[in-house]
């Protein structure tokens, strides 16, 4: 269910990836800590969205969350999903706010870089028309080049979110040049995105000492933060997290 912030082109969006909640519970069997207690708790700090990655596997949200994170609170909930026919029914029969289409391979630990939308285009162009046909506002997780912004065009998808690990890891490396440099690359291909009728979103690595130079690029709508908030919820709580991301997020604006 959408909710009131969903399109306010005022403001950076903050959508709250609550899967390593699921990751925490399901090393131990049973239901705690459970997904929807946290959704709850982003809905009540002022949170923005709810995103949530269903994989093959299983290995943190499982089906019967879906559902009850769409219960649990009026915010848009982001599905992330594979390009496959499992998840393309999946997604139809809940009809999140938005459906992500990611990369994704059973053997990685996480998402590693961005669809390749243009070389699965005849792969996705039926899945994107069938989410969209069913009034699922859909989005592209990409590398931030011109190549796949043509390729998202081409599909008709209305959203892409640029994949911003190449420049979290630069960072980590201590490599000025290169965060520079993939700075700029975000900067000019969200600035192409827009242009072209795209809204464009960022995430992946994301943290409180590199969230700013992204969140300061005007043309961005949304950013989807998970891992580092969830590890920060363990030492300071997830009101305090999130709170703390979205404080930052509006300085930088």
């Amino acid at each position: 269910m959408a909710g009131p912030n969903v399109l306010d082109p005022g403001k950076l969006r903050l959508g709250v990836n609550i899967d390593h909640v699921a990751t925490i519970r399901n090393a131990r069997g049973g239901d705690h800590p459970d997904p929807v207690r946290a959704a709850e708790i982003v809905a009540r700090v002022g949170g923005d969205g709810i995103t949530a990655h269903l994989r093959e596997d299983r290995r943190h949200i499982r089906d019967e969350d879906i559902r009850r994170i769409q219960d649990a609170t009026d915010l848009p909930l982001n599905f992330e999903m594979a390009g496959t026919e499992e998840m393309l029914a999946i997604a139809l029969a809940h009809k999140p706010h938005a459906a992500c289409i990611v990369p994704e391979k059973r053997e990685e630990r996480t998402t590693e870089g961005g669809l390749d939308a243009a070389g699965l285009h005849n792969q996705l162009a039926p899945i994107v028309g069938k989410l969209s046909d069913a009034g699922i506002r859909v989005s592209l997780f990409i590398e931030a080049s011109e190549r796949q912004i043509e390729a998202a065009l081409r599909l008709g998808a209305p959203v892409v979110e640029f994949h911003t690990g190449e420049y979290a890891h630069a960072g980590l490396d201590g490599d000025n040049e290169r965060v520079a440099r993939e700075l700029k690359r975000l900067t000019d291909m969200a600035a192409l995105a827009a242009k072209n009728g795209i809204e464009p979103h960022a995430g992946h690595g994301l943290t409180y000492d590199n969230v700013q130079p992204v969140a300061a690029i005007p043309q961005l709508a949304e950013l989807n933060i998970g891992h580092y908030l969830i590890g920060e919820a363990i030492f300071c709580g997830l009101e305090a997290a999130v709170l703390r991301m979205r404080e930052l997020m509006d300085d930088a604006r």
